[in-house]
């Protein structure tokens, strides 16, 4: 696992029943990433999303809150926005949004990718930013 120091259209569902969670959000049993799971570093969580370093890429990854893929424009547009700001915090190069759901094609997730590349893996990393500065 790498180290990051510093940083209403709904599909329509075949297989398991979606569940309510307590922030009011639906997600389905045994979704990867409705579980939200904290197996590596986060960055951001809302409402809306959440980030985290993708285990596979070593990228940072926004997820939607809701079980689906296609998610209204207004939240489309936050997560972008937020994934942008994240991705400008902890990589030391330029990035672009992946949002081909190759893994996980039913529940929306979007890779900031380094430009020109799609992996992560050694990937020089901003530093943390030190106390007083």
């Amino acid at each position: 696992m790498s180290s990051w120091a510093s940083c209403g259209a709904r599909s329509t569902r075949v297989g398991p029943k979606p569940v309510v969670d307590a922030t009011g959000t639906d997600r389905v049993e045994g979704c990867d990433l409705c579980e939200a799971a904290r197996i590596t570093p986060w960055f951001h969580e809302d409402e809306v999303c959440w980030i985290a370093e993708c285990e596979i890429c070593y990228v940072p990854m926004v997820v939607w809150r809701v079980h689906g893929v296609v998610p209204p424009p207004a939240d489309l547009a936050h997560m972008h926005r937020e994934l942008a700001r994240v991705a400008v915090d902890c990589l030391s190069v330029e990035h672009y949004v992946d949002d081909n759901m190759r893994n996980i094609p039913d529940h929306y997730h979007a890779h900031a990718r380094p430009k020109g590349g799609f992996f992560g893996h050694g990937l020089k990393r901003k530093a943390a930013p030190t106390e007083g500065a």
